[in-house]
């Protein structure tokens, strides 16, 4: 990764956040606090912890020793973690959902004022660090460069943002090209991975030939 691949990344990083902040503050969010969302087993409240927690987990990721050496690059991060074709029954499912809950349990209001506080110290600290900075997450056993790991926040806000904005009735934030662009290239890797260079090129050249699914995780 390069110096000017890291430092977009931390721009796209903090724009996505931004909308991210902008539609957890959606009074149509407030409005379903309590209802089902449209993701299996979250409530909108543990749903919007789930999106906010993409500021929180990079306050922690920053503030935390790495401890894990060599550093994994953004594909075998993938390979590596439990909760992908994890069931929603499965324990790392329910610690998920649980982690958004807590999140969440002072309300929508404490909630946004959390997360925009959060956004704003990151607005100074992230443009301070080094490209080539690894970092670990607290809750993995690998390290990570910075930005592959915000590239895995990227992908978090951007699938989040769409899930709650459908939970609650709102559209889906537009992401510009600078956030969305690495978000589409890192699902279209990862469903290569998992299903095959063919269905995939199929899928999106050759609708009669298209196979029933490509999901990337």
């Amino acid at each position: 990764m390069t110096d000017l691949d890291a430092s977009r990344l931390v721009s796209a990083y903090l724009t996505a956040a931004g909308a991210a902040v902008d539609l957890l503050a959606e009074p149509a969010v407030r409005a379903a606090w309590n209802e089902p969302s449209a993701l299996v087993g979250f409530d909108v409240a543990g749903l919007a912890g789930h999106l906010a927690s993409q500021v929180f987990s990079v306050e922690q990721t920053l503030a935390a020793r790495v401890t894990a050496e060599p550093v994994s690059d953004v594909l075998e991060h993938y390979a590596k973690v439990a909760w992908v074709g994890a069931s929603p029954d499965d324990d790392i499912s329910v610690s998920i959902r649980t982690g958004g809950e807590r999140f969440a349990s002072d309300g929508p209001d404490r909630l946004v004022e959390r997360a925009q506080a959060g956004l704003e110290r990151l607005r100074r600290e992230l443009p301070r660090r080094a490209p080539d900075d690894t970092v670990q997450p607290p809750w993995l056993r690998w390290s990570l460069h910075l930005g592959d790991f915000l590239t895995t926040r990227l992908m978090e806000i951007a699938v989040h943002c769409d899930d709650l904005a459908v939970s609650v009735g709102v559209e889906t934030p537009q992401l510009p090209a600078q956030v969305i662009d690495p978000v589409l290239a890192l699902l279209t890797a990862l469903a290569v991975r998992r299903h095959g260079q063919a269905a995939v090129l199929r899928a999106l050249s050759r609708a009669e030939r298209a196979p029933a699914a490509i999901n990337a995780i």
